[in-house]
């Protein structure tokens, strides 16, 4: 519900600060104190649209604000929840501001939101029966969410939303197959062999890195055996008196007899025996090495080729060795699923059938239950307009399927369209003169009529409405006083399950407000 309204420098209104009740709620006033402007202010609101000249003169801007209270409308939670849009303690802030030579901007709860956002909010939210024409009724989307809700059929119509996602999913798998069907045999070759080229090739991970170290070796092993050869020479040659090993153990001989006489060189001793154990150990890891190393042109050409092996299969399938494998997987994959193809086209068919079965299944439970409510909501809406003076004027709720080839299949043979809300179209019509064809709603051409016959709909539908604000501008229009007593009684009655806004002249209808 709409717990408050501010609206500053709008129109010849510069500051309105309004706390609406729960129940009817009544604006009246002579006429151009600005009652309907309230509305129009309002109707900016949802739609999010503003021009400039609504600004009252000799103001740099306009804003107008509404909070909404959002308790118990889980519906509606979950919808702002799945844009991104929390209600902090139930409450909802929308607001809408526009300074001269500048753009109207629209938030909700502070932050900036699209127009197309704030207006497809505003419709859950308020319906303005007026001049604004801001009405969920005049929407033939609306009608059948309207009956539904008021045939009690929204629970099948979601469970048959559910189960033709499933079949449109089903539909969308078996083109995929069948675009894959056309293409299977060249991809299949082409994969087989992508895989083969990899799995001949052997690649083991690391091993490239393995094998650029060894090219290196490889080609540098007359440089390396040279090197080799001379460090050895330093550490352990024959030349006594060059060798590293020799002086290292004339110094150790030395400080074993220093140590003897005097304990403090013996750490030293130590350190000096630790260090000729590890020459000792080098020099022969080094003379080793010189042994082993070998120039090598046949491995060297190995080697290389191996790598530009390796170098050309990541150009083609990948930067790494595990890139590569993995292409290969999918590669794998790819090939069980076009050898499985046709026993997954032949599943799915029978998966389609019986899936369409079922819901063509649906879509004649949901119609009967409509077409049903569709005759009682008549003749309710009907009885309404009577009791509002036009009884001249009749409602009628259309439903009906279009045949369409290779539609859902209903049980009597027939094949209809469907969309996730089932086999129907509704739409509610009128006809304001008896003899005359029905009409779509927006075709009754006065302001006040259309908003009595809105009345009515809304009464019949009172349980079954979910717009939670109603607001009627200008219902009074043609009306007397014996009638005016009748609307302001429905009005009243509405109020129960709804908060209700209603700008009037009649004291006979002014009288029902809270």
């Amino acid at each position: 519900m709409l717990v408050r309204l501010r609206v500053k420098n709008f129109g010849i209104i510069e500051d309105f600060d309004w706390v609406p009740g729960t129940g009817l709620n009544v604006l009246t006033g002579e006429t151009g104190a600005g009652k309907s402007l309230v509305v129009d202010a309002i109707s900016a609101l949802l739609s999010g649209k503003l021009d400039e000249s609504a600004i009252r003169h000799g103001a740099a801007e306009s804003r107008i604000e509404g909070v909404f209270e959002t308790s118990g409308r889980d519906d509606l939670k979950d919808w702002l929840a799945e844009r991104g849009i929390e209600a902090e303690d139930d409450l909802l802030v929308m607001s809408l501001d526009l300074k001269r030579g500048g753009r109207a901007v629209i938030r909700l709860n502070g932050a900036a939101t699209p127009r197309s956002l704030s207006s497809e909010l505003g419709r859950k939210l308020i319906d303005i029966h007026g001049q604004s024409q801001h009405l969920s009724l005049l929407e033939k989307s609306s009608h059948l969410d309207f009956l539904d809700a008021y045939a009690g059929t929204l629970g099948l119509r979601q469970e048959f939303g559910r189960q033709a996602q499933a079949l449109g999913g089903l539909f969308r798998e078996a083109a995929d197959i069948s675009a894959k069907e056309a293409d299977a045999a060249r991809r299949q070759d082409f994969l087989v062999f992508q895989y083969h080229e990899i799995e001949r090739a052997g690649l083991r991970e690391g091993e490239d890195a393995e094998l650029e170290t060894e090219r290196k070796v490889l080609a540098s092993a007359e440089k390396l055996k040279a090197l080799a050869f001379e460090a050895s020479e330093a550490l352990d040659g024959d030349d006594s008196e060059s060798q590293a090993t020799g002086r290292v153990s004339q110094a150790l001989a030395a400080l074993d007899k220093l140590a003897a006489i005097d304990d403090s060189l013996k750490s030293q001793a130590a350190a000096v025996q630790e260090a000729l154990f590890n020459l000792a150990e080098a020099a022969r890891d080094i003379r080793s090495y010189h042994t082993r190393i070998d120039a090598d042109p046949g491995r060297l050409e190995e080697t290389e080729a191996r790598i530009g092996l390796i170098r050309d299969l990541k150009r083609k399938y990948g930067g790494s060795i595990p890139e590569i494998l993995a292409f290969a997987q999918g590669a794998q994959r790819e090939l069980a699923e076009i050898t499985n193809l046709d026993e997954r086209k032949a599943v799915l068919g029978r998966e389609i059938e019986s899936l369409r079965r079922s819901l063509g299944g649906m879509a004649v439970e949901l119609s009967t239950g409509r077409r049903a409510a569709a005759i009682r909501l008549s003749q309710e809406v009907d009885r309404e307009l009577a009791d509002l003076g036009m009884d001249r004027v009749q409602f009628q709720v259309m439903v009906e399927a279009s045949e369409k080839p290779d539609g859902l299949p209903l049980p009597d043979g027939r094949q209809v369209a469907y969309d996730s809300t089932g086999a129907d179209q509704v739409e509610f019509l009128a006809a304001t003169n008896p003899g005359e064809p029905f009409k779509p709603l927006e075709k009754i051409a006065s302001t006040g009529e259309l908003s009595r016959f809105t009345l009515a709909v809304k009464s019949a539908l009172a349980r079954a409405d979910r717009v939670p604000v109603l607001i009627f501008d200008e219902i009074d229009i043609g009306v007397g006083g014996r009638s005016g007593d009748v609307i302001g009684r429905k009005l009243a009655a509405a109020a129960h399950s709804h908060q209700v806004v209603c700008v009037t002249h009649l004291p006979q209808i002014a009288c029902y407000g809270s």
